[in-house]
């Protein structure tokens, strides 16, 4: 970027900042300036070229390895921005208090101008504030944005912090030029005595004597000054504002968007210093989110508020997670609740539900700036709606909730909010349930019901989703609402009360499913949790998903073979049972069959499930499911190899516990001649998630220079799979020695980055570009397939422009991937097929 976009954007006659003048090249400052405009952010700049190379960090950089934090590429500065500090006045661009959080010396690792065009900068900080090693990594354009996104993320070193360490943005907040605040700068607090050097103020006691000490930096403005806003005393509880399912999601410039959590819905109620935490319908929950939500929320600079949110846990994937809330409460576990603060309704004796939704949103953003990781404000999106819910459920979110962006809070279901999901999901009634068929003392499967007009309706069975411990749970708890009569208010048949133990309907759990059948059931269901502050009287249908079968549905393949102990739990801490494996498998059987039908299979089998021993087979065995074939191998006649050729197939496969499916890179047709190409891209110890990103580029661009076209998906494991489709003339020999001239290329060209030995003693801190996948009889892990690893994660496969920060190798799990797959416009890989090429191989090279 010139220096021409910085100028055209200032009035250098109003604004203090330095004019864009391009200065001598060869430097390497860097600097971090916190800027408080429109949204607080960290403006990080590099010295290239002659100028502040520049991305604006919105939430500021973490010192946690592997902690992505959204970096926007903006214009660039020229070098005299790096000792700029004071505030740029209103109605300029960039209007707001600019601090000098950070500045020091940078050093690139490696060629710098390359790695800057590829979109990956690995480097070292030495500032007073960073240091260590740190990457920036490009994320893939995607359509309709117009900003150029990119992830600063910290690199594992002796800089490095635990997640739950001090957060160094809190630390040491101050201006290492002045020893400021950001209110200082702005010149609407007066600067007052404190150590001289940068981070270290002194705990603040509030205005009225309170012991309590640390109070936020940055307060919202009066609320006097919004407009709507009028006086009122501080209720006892605002009933909250619902949103209504819509089909899809708006578009246009009244509304903005925001991720749909998956959590509980929480009132924060705060007066002189006492916090209380309330459900939608007023129960006290304070005591059941621990200390440090209700610490951080008495530290606010208020005297009175209510603050509408929802309090969630983070799976290791990013995303928020129910089952993991359902967990930790009924372990008594308070360690890892975030307060997603999303509203403001109330604050120092002023009632704002009738001031914009857009106003009440900046309010509170205020509010909250500086607060620790227990408070989190809940941005939300300008966009087109349908993008932004494209996106997420590209990456299996939930869904959007829409709200219209000047329109005032009003309590119950209207159409000012609307939500829109990924895949359905809403309570059910638990009206009984079938006890395991494994275990004595544990429930197998729930009987779901809601209510229509009063009456309750049967929806039929939800049977995974429980861990073994849950399973227990729920039989113990259930147990005291037995009834000897169905409560459904219609005749069920007799394969629908088959073995059911029926119940009060008193209960509600959240389900998440994929359609509903034409008998009104639901479809491909699974088991998120129990919902203790919903009504079951409330619980009815919802209006967008109550819809006959999808289409995609409609084109899932009907379930023939008999699933023996279908709530037989083979991941434990998912809770997915062969029941849930057998559902997962339908949803992604069209997909996935191009891989491992008519091809010779190797197999990851586990009867008691990803804790107990597991072992490797190609052959048969005894009680095999007819549904899966043999064949004698031509070069070893003494054994016959399984494969399968239809979805009964598959389904045998799961009936004989296989939990991950390895099939052969050619088919039945011709053993020995490979359709496809494999490179395993396997990081050792230390080797971060970027660089193993840049190694799939590197190795889709070697693709590309031999004439193949290459296709990528996460390995369900540590790395990535760069997969690319071949013309069967080339036979196993020829295949390996260009797989392994590739690995030896990359490991030649970078010996710091990769190897291609499997020695482990020459693997940490680089990666593994494993070749050896390309053998005969060598096999990798099939597309879709399931990993037999805790979490249940698969290999799932990826266009190009979604590898980045956001999808980590084993991001998409048995849970979450059927969300996606609904929602793919198109198959990332639908041509896989139509672009196999010859594999050119040098025999002069093989010499």
């Amino acid at each position: 970027m010139a220096l021409e976009t910085y100028n055209q954007k200032r009035n250098f006659e109003v604004s203090p900042e330095p004019q864009g003048l391009e200065g001598q090249t060869g430097g390497n400052s860097f600097v971090i300036q916190k800027h408080d405009a429109t949204r607080l952010h960290y403006d990080f700049r590099l010295e290239m070229d002659g100028v502040l190379k520049s991305w604006a960090v919105t939430r500021g950089p973490s010192l946690v390895p592997g902690e992505k934090r959204l970096a926007v590429h903006v214009e660039d500065h020229p070098l005299d921005y790096g000792t700029f500090e004071g505030t740029i006045p209103e109605g300029n661009y960039g209007a707001g208090a600019v601090m000098l959080w950070d500045r020091g010396s940078w050093a690139p690792i490696g060629d710098l101008h390359k790695a800057y065009k590829k979109g990956h900068l690995e480097f070292e900080l030495k500032g007073e504030k960073l240091e260590g090693r740190w990457h920036l990594v490009r994320m893939g354009h995607r359509e309709g944005e117009k900003r150029e996104n990119w992830l600063l993320i910290k690199s594992e070193d002796e800089f490095a912090r635990a997640e739950g360490d001090k957060d160094i943005l809190e630390e040491l907040p101050l201006s290492v030029k002045t020893g400021k605040t950001l209110e200082e700068i702005w010149g609407k607090v007066p600067a007052k005595k404190r150590s001289t050097k940068a981070g270290k103020m002194p705990a603040k006691a509030s205005d009225k004597g309170s012991d309590k000490s640390s109070k936020t930096a940055v307060s919202a403005a009066h609320p006097n000054t919004m407009k709507g806003a009028q006086k009122s005393p501080l209720p006892d509880f605002v009933e909250p504002q619902l949103a209504t399912l819509v089909k899809s999601a708006p578009s246009g410039k009244r509304w903005l968007h925001e991720i749909k959590l998956d959590g509980y819905r929480l009132q924060a109620r705060i007066e002189k210093g006492e916090v209380k935490l309330l459900t939608r319908t007023g129960l006290d929950w304070t005591h059941k989110f621990g200390a440090d939500i209700v610490a951080e929320l008495e530290k606010l600079e208020l005297e009175d508020a209510v603050i509408d949110a929802e309090v969630a846990i983070e799976a290791g994937s990013g995303a928020t997670d129910f089952s993991l809330l359902q967990q930790d409460l009924s372990e008594g576990r308070s360690d890892r609740f975030t307060f997603y603060a999303f509203d403001l309704l109330h604050l120092d004796g002023y009632d704002l539900t009738d001031a914009k939704l857009i106003d009440r949103k900046a309010a509170l953003e205020k509010l909250l700036a500086g607060s620790g990781s227990a408070l989190r404000y809940s941005e939300h999106f300008g966009e087109e709606g349908g993008l932004v819910l494209k996106h997420a459920c590209r990456l299996s979110l939930e869904g959007i909730i829409s709200k219209i962006a000047d329109a005032p809070y009003r309590a119950g279901r209207g159409r000012d909010w609307v939500k829109s999901k990924c895949s359905a999901r809403q309570e059910f009634v638990v009206a009984g349930y079938v006890p395991s068929s494994v275990n004595s003392h544990a429930i197998g499967s729930l009987v779901m019901g809601y209510y229509d007009k009063g009456k309750l309706r049967h929806a039929g069975r939800v049977g995974t989703g429980y861990s073994n411990a849950v399973a227990q749970s729920l039989f113990k708890q259930l147990d005291n609402f037995r009834i000897d009569k169905s409560p459904f208010d219609e005749k069920l048949a007799s394969i629908e009360k088959k073995d059911v133990v029926f119940l009060e309907p008193r209960i509600v759990a959240e389900v998440e499913f994929h359609g509903w059948m034409a008998d009104a059931h639901i479809r491909h269901a699974s088991f998120r949790g129990l919902r203790e502050d919903k009504d079951p009287k409330e619980i009815v249908r919802e209006g967008a998903v109550a819809e006959a079968e999808t289409k995609e549905d409609a084109k899932q393949p009907q379930r023939t073979v008999t699933l023996t102990h279908p709530d037989r739990v083979y991941w434990p801490d998912a809770g997915v049972t062969k029941e849930g494996l057998a559902d997962y498998y339908a949803q992604v059987w069209r997909l996935m069959a191009p891989f491992i039908v008519n091809r010779p299979l190797s197999l990851v089998r586990g009867p008691d499930g990803i804790t107990k021993p597991l072992f490797f087979q190609k052959h048969g065995w005894k009680g095999m499911n007819k549904n899966i074939l043999l064949k004698p191998d031509p070069a070893d006649k003494t054994e016959e190899d399984v494969y399968i050729r239809d979805f009964d197939g598959l389904l045998g496969l799961v009936q004989g516990a296989t939990l991950e499916i390895h099939p052969w890179g050619s088919t039945l047709d011709d053993w020995e001649k490979p359709d496809m190409v494999n490179i395993d891209l396997d990081p050792g110890d230390g080797v971060s998630w970027t660089a193993v990103i840049a190694a799939a580029h590197e190795v889709k661009q070697r693709f590309e220079d031999m004439g193949l076209v290459g296709f990528v998906k996460t390995s369900g494991g540590k790395g990535l799979h760069v997969v690319a489709p071949v013309k069967p003339e080339a036979e196993w020999p020829e295949v390996k020695a260009s797989m392994k001239a590739l690995a030896d290329g990359m490991a030649g060209d970078d010996p710091d980055k990769y190897v291609s030995t499997i020695t482990k003693s020459k693997r940490k801190g680089k990666i593994l570009i494993d070749y050896l996948r390309n053998g005969r009889g060598a096999t990798a892990v099939a597309p879709y397939s399931t990993r037999a690893r805790p979490g249940a994660p698969v290999s799932m496969p990826l266009s190009w422009d979604e590898l980045g920060g956001a999808i980590g190798p084993n991001y998409f799990t048995v849970i979450n991937a059927p969300a996606r797959i609904a929602q793919l416009a198109s198959d990332p890989w639908a041509d896989f097929r139509k672009a196999a090429a010859p594999i050119k191989f040098d025999l002069k090279k093989k010499k």
